[in-house]
């Protein structure tokens, strides 16, 4: 045993160290808003998916550390095939990809020959590859009406959210079965009795909510309108129903305000995504240290699902 020992996470200031490791391999720090609030605080971007692709195909940093679940930082090294794309914990997966397996997917493609796919950005890079163009909840709205409307459409994985922009479009699509497990398990019935105690709260709600509770809501839209919503509309009290980490950046951006999350199917606020508070401070320090665990892609997998992403990414400027 060597007379120094290296010191571990728990000895030093990890934001100090953070900081300075970003600087010395020029890296780049990507986050998502449902990371806990330590990690959005030491980001250099916090965004949704949209955003947050965004970012990854413009940055310069020579170095991606990815802040999120695994398909976001696929999507990342896909955008960048030549830099290192790292996430602090590997295991940081997302339920609704799991709900796609691109095999079950390609026969589920099969059965609908004549039908363009778009894909919600949550989704394997396999996925992706079987696409014709990736939509996210901020922009899924728009790229199906940018197609033509005797083009007949398949949607997936989410079919939530595909419900939703069914009824915002008045388009008919062919839906995949899947769903986020955090979204799935809003109580429909004590958002009710919650409007009962704040009477003047707006519900604000993501597309990926089930149908009777986006029911409710008073404003619908992905992560980034939401927060947007809770700094332009004038009501001092919000019950925030989509995973609770957008609240850090709510209480940030409008510190007057009132943000309740709204309660689970069992009664709690206990709607964390278990994937994406895999990642943890500790984590992040030694995955910028030793740029592992690193993202890789086969060359044509990379190739066949950048396609559609670019083509979603040139309909969102």
């Amino acid at each position: 045993m060597p007379e120094h020992p290296e010191p571990t996470p728990a000895d030093i200031d990890l934001y100090r160290e953070i900081a300075a490791l970003k600087e010395e391999k020029n890296a780049v720090l990507l986050a998502h808003y449902y990371q806990d609030s330590e990690i959005q605080d030491l980001a250099d971007y916090v965004g949704d998916s949209l955003g947050l692709a965004q970012q990854a195909k413009a940055t310069n940093a020579d170095l991606i550390v990815f802040s999120g679940v695994h398909f976001m930082a696929e999507t990342a090294k896909i955008l960048n095939p030549t830099k290192t794309v790292v996430l602090p914990d590997v295991a940081a997966g997302c339920s609704l990809a799991d709900s796609c397996p691109a095999e079950a997917f390609a026969d589920f493609k099969a059965r609908h020959p004549d039908h363009l796919v778009i894909s919600y950005i949550n989704c394997t890079a396999e996925t992706k590859a079987l696409s014709d163009i990736i939509c996210t909840s901020s922009n899924a709205v728009k790229i199906v009406e940018s197609l033509p409307k005797d083009q007949k459409l398949i949607f997936a994985p989410d079919q939530h959210l595909g419900r939703y922009v069914m009824q915002q479009t008045g388009r008919e699509m062919v839906l995949w079965n899947g769903s986020c497990i955090v979204h799935e398990i809003f109580s429909a019935k004590k958002i009710v009795e919650l409007k009962v105690d704040y009477p003047d709260a707006l519900v604000i709600a993501h597309p990926e909510c089930e149908e009777h509770v986006l029911r409710l809501a008073d404003h619908i839209g992905s992560t980034s309108s939401l927060l947007q919503v809770t700094q332009t509309n004038p009501a001092q009290t919000f019950i925030v129903v989509t995973e609770p980490g957008i609240i850090h950046q709510m209480q940030k951006h409008a510190p007057e305000k009132t943000f309740i999350p709204a309660p689970t199917n069992s009664g709690c606020a206990c709607n964390a995504c278990p994937y994406m508070r895999l990642n943890t401070l500790e984590k992040l320090y030694l995955c910028l240290k030793n740029q592992t665990p690193e993202i890789t892609l086969a060359p044509d997998l990379i190739e066949k699902a950048r396609r559609p992403i670019e083509r979603m990414l040139a309909l969102s400027v």
